[in-house]
């Protein structure tokens, strides 16, 4: 079996390259230390070349990772104790712990396959995939993803409160929590792992998932960050 080339991971700016040999530990107090923060688990998430590929291993207990390739048209949930074949040249990692979403990126010499966007509004809407969202309900997807699609450089940014999300947007609470509820559900029905956990249940992560999803799938993007100083949302 041939042996695998080596990965580069880029975060924060900073570039890592991964050789065979002894798995690539990220997390907390990792070859790749991500953050101090005490919600991350000491070792995370592992890079590890087995059958001639390399393999990203959940082998935490409690946090999940949104994977995802260039494009955002192929994404997975790798949840604790999965393990996932990189097969894509550049692949997108983001998880969350506590109020903070992190991502890097993986890139290698070798794509196995490609993927290309097929499906693409003709008329300029708001249609990715399969998924159809009311102003509103865009409004508030990019109100809780602001810092991420804010940041200069991808690797760490916080994902505000309901609470603050709602002020941000000039909502009640009831309203964000309605829409909320309206857009995760709309997510859920369409196969998005992680987003429902019954009504109060898993807020935080909630929240965080839909960011995660939104930003690997490109759902929402920097351009959309006018929308949260636009007049009034649609109640749609």
């Amino acid at each position: 079996m041939h042996a695998v080339r080596p990965l580069r991971v880029e975060f924060c700016g900073e570039w890592y390259t991964v050789e065979e040999g002894a798995p690539f530990t990220i997390g907390r107090e990792s070859d790749l230390t991500i953050d101090d923060n005490p919600y991350l688990h000491r070792t995370f998430l592992t890079l590890s070349s087995e059958f001639g590929l390399w393999w990203l291993s959940n082998v935490g207990q409690l946090l999940s990772a949104t994977v995802s390739d260039a494009t955002g048209s192929v994404q997975a949930w790798v949840a604790p104790g999965a393990k996932l074949p990189l097969v894509f040249q550049t692949v997108h990692v983001m998880f969350s712990a506590g109020s903070t979403t992190y991502d890097f990126t993986v890139h290698a010499e070798e794509d196995f396959y490609n993927t290309s966007l097929t499906a693409k509004p003709a008329d300029g809407g708001t249609t990715i995939l399969p998924v159809t969202l009311t102003t509103g309900q865009r409004q508030l997807v990019v109100a809780l993803a602001e810092h991420v699609l804010a940041q200069p450089v991808a690797g760490r940014a916080t994902v505000p409160t309901s609470a603050e999300a709602a002020a941000r947007l000039g909502w009640s609470m009831t309203t964000f929590n309605r829409k909320l509820d309206n857009v995760c559900e709309k997510l859920d029905k369409i196969g998005v792992d992680g987003l429902r956990g019954g009504r109060g249940k898993l807020a935080t992560n909630r929240r965080a998932r839909l960011v995660e999803y939104a930003v690997a799938t490109r759902l929402v993007s920097a351009d959309d960050l006018a929308l949260l100083d636009a007049d009034a949302a649609d109640e749609g």
